[in-house]
């Protein structure tokens, strides 16, 4: 099993997993409860450059030449930049006005959305993901890790605090309620 980072031939693998964690988020993006609309939403910036779902922002988990699992994390100073393409896409495509709530904002490496295929779930292989993203992001490059998770999603919630996730604030995203956990690098 191996950690890397993903390339665009990815993006059909990517797209599933990051849509297994957040398909109730882009069906109020899009403003209907499809599921092919929605993969096919996703899939479009997924397998793009320049913006916040993009495979340049995305690490894969790859066991026996088989993509497992994908993270989705950048620089929380370039929400806006890379929220942009999608934002004008919603507009567009779907003429509706998108203003989302920012999840995220300058001085941490934000993880947007992190998903495992349905029949490796519960081997840990989100748990080792984590771990890589903290390695490298905190201890390695000594950069503050974010994400959002549910308030009702309590199971999630005890990883992230194991892992050394701290809680610094709450927000509304979507209708859902959120708590802000952070883990930033130690300072001597």
């Amino acid at each position: 099993m191996i950690i890397r980072k993903a390339n665009q031939e990815d993006a059909s693998p990517i797209t599933n997993y990051l849509l297994l964690a957040m398909e109730a988020i882009v069906y109020e993006f899009i403003g209907k409860k499809d599921p092919i609309t929605a993969r096919e939403f996703l899939h479009h910036f997924v397998k793009q450059e320049a913006n916040q779902y993009s495979y340049q922002n995305c690490l894969v988990v790859e066991d026996e030449g088989e993509i497992v699992a994908a993270v989705n994390i950048y620089d929380g100073s370039k929400l806006k930049q890379l929220r942009a393409p999608i934002t004008q896409y919603i507009k567009t495509q779907f003429l509706k006005d998108f203003n989302p709530t920012d999840e995220t904002q300058a001085g941490e490496f934000y993880i947007d959305t992190l998903g495992v295929h349905p029949n490796q779930q519960g081997k840990g292989i989100g748990a080792k993901l984590l771990r890589h993203v903290i390695n490298y992001y905190v201890y390695e490059n000594k950069q503050a890790v974010g994400l959002l998770v549910d308030e009702d999603n309590p199971n999630a919630q005890r990883l992230y605090l194991k892992l050394g996730f701290e809680p610094v604030g709450e927000l509304v995203l979507e209708g859902k309620h959120m708590i802000h956990l952070q883990i930033k690098p130690k300072t001597s």
